[in-house]
């Protein structure tokens, strides 16, 4: 008997480690033919201070247990292949549940007149077998979700996002408290993110429609609550400073320019949207820079900046060094900014930590600040940059009158980028070190052998800026005592630094003129990534500048080529592989036919988060009937 459902709308477009034995739920499911197995994926820092991505399986039978993990190994690599997920990586674990169904497959899959299937989770197409039910909706039973999830030790309903993985190949998944998707479809893995924008970030959906194949209607309503959609003007948001205004103008990161394009909300008229298509509306695309803000703001509401500290709870002594440890994204570095009696303390920033003892304070009280922001550049909102989600502050009352006592250190690290998994090319390592009351730890970097200087802090070693030739690389970091030299044993990472590659298959072309292929009527493009890293390899595409868009092979199978024709081909009242801009996703989009010159573009992403080089093909589609 199901309790509590998903209870949200599919998506209609849409590093192994050791495991980790840990004994069955406490939930009443007589089909759990065995105890579950809980697999930390990646592992960045304490659960209790990280976000906590939990993948369950459901269906999956002890002999599907391979598909399951090769499954979760493609969902997470795409998810970081997006931003801002790939940005902010650092900030989150990701574990799967490996829970043995007694049954292999879910309920109701295909259709409902197939079986009815006994599973721990209890994952069922149709919203639940309903007749009245939506084939592509998928739910699950969500109490036993929560049981098998709080095996993860650690992580609890406020700090996690569960998501559920169905040993399916039928499209399908939901997003409500948690989010589903099937496991083996050939969108599985675009399915995820969406859904989790819905649950994580609380975004809507931007179709045109609520049944495939159906016009939406005309929106009816007032001004939407939903972030990213409208009835203003693109005049309007400017003048009253209101939605998506501050992006207006920009490049879309899911293709075009932010504007204003009707449609969304399950309307096809009377509401607008901030892009042409983006991951809310057509699966494959990213998410425009408008969902990714409130991403950006969603991640971090989920963690706390400033991971540690000095203790606040009484006065410290004018004698001591104060110090912080923050989180430390992939992609930059957090800035920290600290004042004595609202004055900046004179070459702290961005330091975590500062010297009372060399501030020569008066004698008597003082008050001692620390803020840390995120300076990310996905977000332009002044109220959610000075959210507790990206910007944080500590104090402390200095009383000159008490005395630290001195204490012995010897230098060390506290937490740092996992050592076990080799980092990209452009990554921010870091390296927290171990806090001596008088005195402040040094962190000494090599590159290769070579002794390399950071930038902002010492913390925090920005790869990017060494524009590291192809291959492996060895970073080390020593904590230092300046006072004696004495070193602590370093911390060793792999940089991979090997770009991926990705080759292409073409149909046979009609003709060729130069380096341009020409084709009659229709053409495929089949994408093979490679890398010599452990991991998934993603390969993505865009047509004419119009948006990178996730290769997946082909909707009906995930190993067919991608097929190009003038006006997409439809797959259960979505059109697919559209030549040219602009896209189309349902019928009644009224848009030219992609006959003529087009560039299409391509290239590999790592799981490393590397990006490989952009290969241009340009084509000729021509008219034959």
């Amino acid at each position: 008997m199901l309790r509590r459902m998903v209870a949200a709308v599919v998506a209609t477009m849409a590093i192994g480690a050791s495991p980790v034995l840990v004994a069955p739920a406490a939930v009443a499911h007589a089909d759990v033919a065995g105890g579950a197995t809980v697999v930390p994926v990646q592992v960045t820092g304490d659960p209790a201070k990280r976000f906590n991505v939990v993948i369950l399986g459901d269906g999956y039978a002890e002999t599907d247990m391979p598909k399951f993990r090769e499954n979760v190994d493609k969902e997470i690599s795409t998810l970081f292949a997006f931003e801002p997920w790939k940005s902010y990586r650092s900030y989150i674990n990701v574990y799967r549940v490996e829970i043995t169904s007694g049954e292999s497959g879910v309920s109701c899959d295909p259709s409902l007149t197939s079986p009815e299937r006994t599973t721990p989770l209890s994952m069922r197409f149709w919203s639940g077998c309903r007749a009245d039910g939506i084939q592509r909706l998928l739910v699950m039973d969500n109490d036993a979700a929560n049981g098998y999830a709080n095996m993860v030790t650690g992580t609890t309903a406020a700090n996690r996002q569960i998501v559920a993985l169905a040993n399916s190949t039928t499209y399908g998944g939901a997003g409500g408290t948690y989010a589903t998707a099937s496991g083996g479809n050939a969108l599985s893995s675009l399915i995820m993110p969406h859904e989790i924008g819905h649950s994580l970030g609380g975004l809507q959906d931007e179709y045109n429609y609520y049944q495939r194949g159906v016009p939406g209607g005309a929106y009816t309503g007032g001004e939407p609550d939903s972030i990213h959609h409208t009835l203003l003007t693109e005049e309007q948001m400017r003048q009253q400073h209101a939605k998506w205004w501050r992006w207006l103008g920009d490049k879309s990161t899911a293709g075009g320019v932010i504007g204003r394009y009707e449609g969304g909300m399950y309307d096809t008229t009377g509401v607008w949207r901030p892009s042409a298509h983006s991951m809310m509306k057509s699966l494959g695309y990213a998410y425009d820079q408008v969902e990714r803000e409130r991403m950006t703001q969603a991640i971090s509401g989920k963690l706390h900046l400033i991971q540690d500290g000095t203790p606040t709870g009484a006065p410290i002594g004018a004698d001591r060094v104060a110090w912080i440890e923050t989180l430390h994204p992939v992609s930059h570095t957090l800035r920290a900014t600290w004042t004595l009696d609202g004055r900046t303390v004179p070459g702290s920033t961005d330091r975590h930590n500062v010297d009372l003892a060399r501030q020569h304070l008066r004698p008597g009280t003082h008050t001692l600040t620390v803020t840390v922001q995120d300076p990310t550049g996905f977000v332009r909102d002044p109220a959610i940059r000075a959210s507790a989600a990206l910007t944080q502050t500590l104090t402390w009352t200095v009383d000159t009158r008490v005395k630290t006592p001195s204490a012995a250190a010897a230098p060390g690290f506290t937490d740092s980028t996992p050592t076990g998994n080799a980092v990209g090319a452009d990554d921010v390592v870091y390296a927290e070190t171990t806090h001596p009351a008088t005195s402040v730890p040094a962190v000494r970097w090599t590159l290769d052998g070579r002794r390399v200087s950071s930038t902002d802090n010492d913390r925090d070693l920005a790869l990017g800026r060494f524009h590291l030739t192809a291959g492996t690389h060895k970073v080390t970091a020593r904590a230092v005592n300046p006072a004696t030299g004495a070193a602590s044993p370093p911390l060793t990472w792999t940089v991979d630094a090997q770009r991926p590659a990705v080759s292409a298959v073409f149909s046979r072309p009609a003709a060729t003129n130069g380096r341009t292929k020409v084709f009659d009527d229709h053409f495929t493009m089949k994408l093979s990534p490679t890398d010599d890293s452990s991991g998934a390899t993603l390969a993505e595409f865009q047509v004419d500048g119009d948006g990178w868009y996730r290769y997946f092979g082909w909707p009906t199978d995930s190993t067919a080529p991608f097929l190009f024709t003038p006006l997409g081909t439809n797959i259960d009242d979505l059109f697919y592989g559209k030549l040219g801009k602009p896209a189309r996703a349902v019928a009644w989009e009224n848009v030219p036919p992609g006959y003529g010159r087009h560039t299409i573009e391509y290239r590999a992403i790592d799981s490393a988060g590397n990006v490989g080089r952009t290969t241009t093909v340009d084509v000729v589609l021509r008219k034959t009937g």
